[in-house]
């Protein structure tokens, strides 16, 4: 599965020094286990780029028709859809999804979690809509939101365990 992850705005601790970003791997990491969990073929490409407030708020135009910057953003491109473990999605291009951690900083600080953690239900968030999921109806906010959460619970849950 080829996961790439860009960090334009300065957020990322790359020495994974325990700093106040998330590291680019753990980030890599989180996105090829729910691609692993949404069955998505291991020949799909996934592109994941941290911005500042600028250039999410300009995205956020562009493409929403809404001022100020947002939280995440998803840009699809084959549209492929979750798989099976027996029918797994094609290979393809699953798409982008632009996080901006500025915002997810205010948003951690409002839920009382690090802005790593934000980062990382941001991300998972973005590649949720990339595989169709939407939370525009009641219904499809519960289904998406309870996927989110259990998907991102069990990444952290291995990572904190023993090796």
């Amino acid at each position: 599965m080829s996961v790439e992850v860009v960090d334009e705005s300065g957020f990322t601790d790359p020495a994974g020094t325990g700093g106040p970003g998330v590291s680019v791997d753990e980030i890599s990491e989180l996105a090829r286990f729910v691609l692993g969990e949404m069955h998505v073929h291991p020949g799909a490409d996934l592109s994941v780029i941290l911005v500042d407030t600028t250039a999410m708020t300009a995205l956020h135009v562009q493409w929403m028709d809404e001022p100020g910057p947002t939280d995440v953003l998803s840009f699809p491109m084959d549209e492929l859809r979750p798989g099976s473990e027996d029918d797994p999605t094609p290979a393809g291009l699953l798409g982008d999804v632009v996080v901006c951690p500025e915002v997810a900083a205010q948003q951690a600080r409002e839920s009382g979690h690090s802005t790593a953690e934000e980062v990382l239900l941001l991300v998972t968030h973005g590649i949720l809509h990339l595989l169709g999921f939407d939370h525009a109806e009641p219904d499809e906010e519960r289904e998406m939101f309870a996927l989110q959460r259990r998907l991102l619970l069990t990444f952290l849950a291995r990572r904190r365990q023993p090796s």
